[in-house]
């Protein structure tokens, strides 16, 4: 599981507002060096996010809480977000071509409807996946506090 250490900022309901600096996940990341995220994180300066998970862990606001995800979840929507799209942009051009009309721009239009179709199709896909793919709490990290007397 990518684990990250985050405040809750804000309840709504039954979820919480978890405000993370996204770093911890490269550190621990065996493939750190060759990275893009970890690119991008070093250019924004790990910048805050704020994020919107279930409270399931009785999170209360200005608690330090620790929330991941599911290291197949990440391998699967990644390759579903980059890989279904891409494979029907390079299955739309061939037979946009071989059965529209051998002309460049009959491969360039079946290349955008491939594109466009695997965006769709993973959207579709997302959206009846339910919370498969969320982030979740996964404890409260409470400091204890000692009352003398």
């Amino acid at each position: 599981m990518i684990t990250e250490t985050g405040k809750v900022v804000a309840l709504k309901g039954d979820r919480a507002w978890v405000q993370t600096i996204r770093t911890s996940a490269c550190q621990s990341c065996s493939a750190r060096s060759g990275c893009g995220q970890r690119a991008l994180a070093s250019v924004s300066g790990g910048r805050a996010n704020q994020i919107l998970v279930a409270n399931t862990v009785d999170a209360r606001v200005g608690d330090e809480v620790v929330i991941g995800v599911d290291e197949q979840s990440v391998l699967t929507a990644s390759l579903a977000v980059y890989g279904l799209p891409l494979v029907l942009m390079v299955l739309g051009s061939i037979g946009a071509y071989r059965w529209l009309g051998a002309t460049d721009l009959v491969a360039i239009a079946g290349a955008l409807a491939g594109l466009a179709a695997g965006f769709v199709a993973v959207r579709h896909w997302q959206s009846g996946s339910g919370d498969r793919f969320e982030p979740r709490l996964v404890r409260v990290n409470r400091i204890a506090t000692v009352n003398c007397l």
